[in-house]
């Protein structure tokens, strides 16, 4: 079995403030381990699932987060961003029969994660077909694009019933729950101890259920924070600026919705 897993850090068990996902505070190596033992766990349950093959994308700010020494031989690691309008599932193109996602947080605009966002920070909401997207949803319809389902998330509790709602039949570990400027996790070691029971368990199920849907003709909105930022992308080909700060761009080919957000987010 071949498995894909794309690793944030946003919805690691304990986070609470950006202080603890950028690497330039004191705060960070702390988190960096506990991100890089969340993916260890999901690695673990994959291979106890019969998991052969696995690529793992560090998705998160720089791309150079997962302690690489830890892990074992059979995963290789993407760091960095090579430009690929796939983003957080570079590489998903090659054939995988499962996609799992590790560390995911709540969407922009959402009140679920002192850390909610969908890509950057320059955005108050990001839309597909009329409804408020998250990176899961984003990068999720992304490898249904490529036949590949996605069976598992772990993040905090906004994200997993978005997840939920989104892709019913997934196996969905929150392990944090944000209340304003404030999380409530569970320890790191229970954390591990059910992504890797949830993993285990998603790659039993029946895969052919799980590729999220994609509309015929998907439309893509932007809402940015400044207006500037709005007019500068609505110069993207064949976006519209639809006024209050708003960019939109319609494309039947979903890659489209993906090569046109990089570009018009400024990614």
């Amino acid at each position: 079995m071949k498995v894909f897993i794309s690793s944030d850090i946003e919805g690691t068990a304990g986070i609470t403030h950006w202080d603890e996902a950028e690497k330039v505070h004191d705060s960070y190596p702390e988190f960096r381990e506990l991100m890089t033992g969340e993916v260890l766990a999901a690695i673990d349950g994959a291979i106890e699932a019969g998991a052969t093959e696995i690529l793992l994308k560090d998705a998160h700010d720089s791309g150079r987060n997962i302690i690489t020494e830890k892990l074992p031989a059979c995963v290789k690691i993407i760091r960095g961003w090579s430009g690929s309008p796939l983003s957080m599932v570079q590489g998903i193109e090659d054939g995988f029969d499962a996609v799992i996602f590790t560390g995911y947080h709540s969407r922009a605009g959402s009140e679920t994660n002192p850390l909610a966002h969908t890509m950057n920070l320059r955005i108050s909401e990001l839309r597909l077909n009329g409804v408020p997207a998250s990176e899961f949803h984003l990068h999720g319809t992304a490898a249904a694009y490529y036949k590949v389902p996605a069976v598992f998330i772990s993040g905090d509790k906004g994200i997993c019933a978005d997840a939920e709602k989104l892709n019913p039949g997934m196996v969905t570990v929150p392990v944090l729950e944000g209340i304003g400027r404030s999380t409530i996790s569970v320890a790191p070691a229970v954390a591990r101890a059910k992504i890797k029971a949830g993993v285990k368990k998603a790659l039993g199920l029946d895969r052919s259920k799980l590729l999220l849907p994609i509309a015929d003709v998907t439309v893509l909105e932007v809402v940015f924070n400044n207006p500037t930022d709005a007019y500068r992308a609505s110069w993207y080909p064949g976006a519209k600026h639809t006024g209050n700060r708003t960019v939109q761009f319609a494309a039947a080919d979903f890659f489209e919705i993906m090569r046109a957000q990089k570009f018009i987010l400024g990614i």
